[in-house]
């Protein structure tokens, strides 16, 4: 058996918070292994859709690593009878969208989202466009380990390239605002990151009758998330004050998240984002339950100001896919995370960073008023987020350190919160702190930190 099968079958769980990712030609993501992914998530979808010829919707972003894992996937799904189509770069939330509508068995979208372009990653979505629950995920991961069940040579399936998928995202994008509705009048910066939404960002923020001033949209390969996008808004928030624009936007590597700036240059959080679409759908009686669907990472404040409103907050774990599943399981229809992701279902079936950006611009420009005002309907509560590397996230399952960690929230009482939790997607554990008290945080994270290192050292003696 050669180490790679081994790694296959020892593996615990190939799977994160957001599909499968990892640094590229490492133990998960590479050519073989997209090949065998193909073939076991293949073999579960197979003949999902219910149509005469199974085929499955292929998008990527701009990484260089796109055209290595692309073909192999490609290979992979055809060795089982399905028929491959591949859109080039795309959002991920295009990938989502257009397998539902062209009746595919399942998509998957070759991105590793936020991260380094020396990372990539596989994101599945079922027939209907959703993300995939942790019980199919296992399914497929069951599946890996048994291997393939391979067609036979006369049905083989066959591979073609989407020429118009970028048109037809776009005008689904568009269909979100009313006939009589447009963005004339407003100037809008927009970084795209280098990514997915390069080409489709300007261009729908244009049809739509925006000003435009495009950012970071010359993907090298390597380029993608490097000092612009959502991962880092600066540029973006400088670029929006020095040009007089109305509004900032930063999207990031794959296009599901967005990030926004103030006309002063100033970055608005994402829990300020979910409160003033949340104000605006309860106001035409369009928040269903009168909930918002958050994570344990969404701001205090954000639940007190919806709380005066008569909404509830639902917290769930970080990930937009659970946030999602929360959202269909009870039928709620507007969730998020402080990150950037928004979930709006009655638009589209994943967090959307280009419908959530419209969805903003038009309702500012309904308004009147300045992003600096309309975007900032409540005062956020301060916190601090440390990323712990080099730690072993198995220590957050050790109840003693689950013990003390409890004990620390319980000595700062009502004045701070406490969430340490491990990265879906990166090797580190997330600290974060809240308070109006900024000793108080700088205290909690240095005590969380020790007390976390601490426990990992003894592990390793």
């Amino acid at each position: 058996m050669n180490k790679e099968n081994k790694y296959i079958d020892n593996i615990e769980r190939l799977f994160g918070t957001d599909g499968i990712r990892g640094r590229v030609n490492g133990d998960k993501i590479n050519a073989s292994m997209a090949v065998k992914i193909a073939m076991a998530a293949g073999e579960y979808f197979f003949g999902k859709a219910g149509t005469k010829r199974p085929r499955v919707l292929i998008g990527k972003d701009t990484r260089l690593s796109g055209y290595m894992l692309e073909p192999a996937l490609v290979a992979g799904f055809t060795s089982l009878g399905i028929d491959s189509i591949t859109t080039g770069p795309l959002p991920t939330p295009g990938i989502a969208h257009l397998t539902n509508v062209l009746r595919c068995d399942l998509g998957v979208m070759i991105s590793a989202s936020h991260n380094p372009y020396q990372d990539n990653g596989l994101k599945f979505f079922n027939s209907d466009g959703f993300k995939l629950r942790d019980n199919v995920e296992n399914q497929i991961q069951s599946l890996l380990k048994k291997g393939p069940s391979l067609s036979s040579p006369e049905n083989l399936g066959r591979a073609r390239r989407m020429e118009d998928a970028i048109g037809r995202y776009i005008e689904f994008i568009k269909s979100i605002l009313q006939k009589n509705e447009n963005l004339s009048g407003m100037k809008v910066v927009l970084d795209c990151a280098n990514g997915a939404g390069y080409k489709v960002g300007p261009e729908v923020m244009f049809e739509l009758g925006a000003d435009v001033v495009p950012m970071s949209i010359n993907p090298d390969g390597m380029n993608i998330n490097m000092d612009c996008g959502a991962i880092s808004p600066n540029k973006m928030a400088e670029m929006t004050k020095k040009t007089n624009a109305t509004i900032g936007i930063a999207l990031d590597g794959d296009a599901d998240r967005v990030i926004f700036s103030d006309e002063k240059g100033n970055l608005i959080d994402g829990d300020q984002i979910i409160a003033v679409l949340a104000d605006e759908m309860n106001k035409f009686q369009n928040l269903k339950k009168q909930s918002v669907v958050g994570t344990h990472m969404s701001n205090l404040a954000l639940e007190k100001y919806l709380k005066i409103n008569n909404i509830d907050l639902v917290r769930v774990k970080v990930g937009d896919r659970y946030i999602l599943n929360e959202m269909l399981n009870n039928n709620f229809n507007l969730g998020g995370e402080p990150s950037g992701h928004v979930v709006l279902t009655d638009h589209s079936k994943t967090g959307d960073g280009l419908i959530t950006a419209i969805k903003i611009i038009s309702l500012l420009k309904k308004s009147g008023k300045k992003a600096s005002e309309f975007l900032r309907p409540f005062k956020m509560i301060p916190f601090k987020i440390k990323n712990l590397k080099e730690l072993d996230k198995n220590i957050l399952k050790n109840k003693e350190i689950i013990n003390k960690i409890n004990k620390v929230q319980a000595s700062i009482a009502d004045k701070g919160r406490i969430v340490v939790r491990p990265s879906g997607t990166e090797s580190l554990i997330r600290v974060m702190v809240e308070s109006s008290s900024s000793k108080l945080i700088d205290d909690t994270i240095n005590k969380i930190t020790m007390l976390l290192q601490k426990s990992n050292e003894s592990n390793k003696n």
